[in-house]
């Protein structure tokens, strides 16, 4: 068992409850459950043109990654490399449901597109996504943006709510067997929380959770491809600390401490190398 990935760093793992009296957008009750179980969805953001159009991106994008020499999971940390990524990060309607969570200050870190194509065998392990960042302390808020629809079927993401709560947990290395996508993996999740609750979503909806909350998916046994892209957000009074940082985007407002760079928006897509090392 190991209870974290930078044994050399310290850190602050802990939950960091939400404090907004007036939220913009988001009621007070959606606040009061992003507290409580560690989440909120689903969430209106594209409409059906919007869709289309970042769908039609992606699928161009995912044809010049795979000619490189990438798979459907490579494209992470491109959001200052790929016009079409960094689009999305600083899109209004979205940002303006983050900024009810974290504040008039937002810092882009990171993306990933999770893309599980039609058949596609692999799961991705019950586990929290702050145990793998080099961030203090733990307050970033993870936008997942459905570019398919998504359900159970198709390997929708799945939480354990109110997991969050627990800090850091003990985790192992995935085992072969478990032919996962990431390397960790939590042990018995549901005695952290309640039942298991997946995410079904439409495409263009959003949901928000917290960087400690329990979640894993299951294998996309379907002929439906389930395309997701994950947006990492911060407010600027987190720390990077392994130089994670060079590929941030300061997505809207400013970060007076001048600790987070800020890339401008590049002006078409530049697919990196397969051993350029991006964080």
């Amino acid at each position: 068992m190991s209870t974290t990935a930078f044994p050399d760093l310290e850190r602050t793992l802990q939950f960091y409850p939400v404090e907004n009296a007036h939220p913009q957008l988001l009621t007070p009750q959606q606040i009061q459950q992003f507290n409580d179980k560690g989440y909120i969805f689903p969430l209106d953001v594209l409409t059906p043109d919007e869709v289309a159009h970042h769908r039609a991106y992606f699928e161009a994008l995912m044809a010049k990654t795979e000619a490189a020499g990438w798979n459907s999971y490579s494209i992470n940390g491109w959001q200052a490399r790929c016009a079409g990524i960094y689009d999305l990060v600083t899109h209004p309607r979205l940002l303006d449901y983050v900024q009810d969570l974290l504040g008039e200050n937002l810092i882009c870190w990171a993306t990933h597109y999770f893309a599980k194509m039609p058949g596609d065998g692999k799961r991705v392990s019950w586990h929290q996504d702050a145990s793998y960042w080099p961030l203090t302390p733990s307050k970033t808020v993870t936008v997942w943006l459905a570019i398919d629809d998504v359900d159970v079927e198709n390997g929708a993401m799945q939480v354990i709510p109110g997991s969050h709560v627990h800090g850091q947990l003990d985790f192992e290395e995935a085992g072969a067997e478990e032919n996962s996508v990431l390397s960790q993996s939590v042990r018995s999740p549901e005695s952290y929380g309640e039942a298991p609750v997946a995410f079904e979503m439409k495409a263009g909806q959003i949901s928000l959770h917290t960087d400690l909350l329990l979640h894993g998916s299951e294998p996309n046994l379907s002929n439906r491809r389930r395309c997701g892209l994950t947006m990492r957000f911060v407010s600027p009074d987190v720390r990077e600390l392994k130089g994670w940082r060079r590929n941030s985007i300061i997505a809207r407002g400013s970060d007076p401490s001048g600790h987070w760079p800020h890339n401008p928006r590049p002006a078409g897509d530049d697919i990196p190398l397969p051993e350029t090392k991006i964080f």
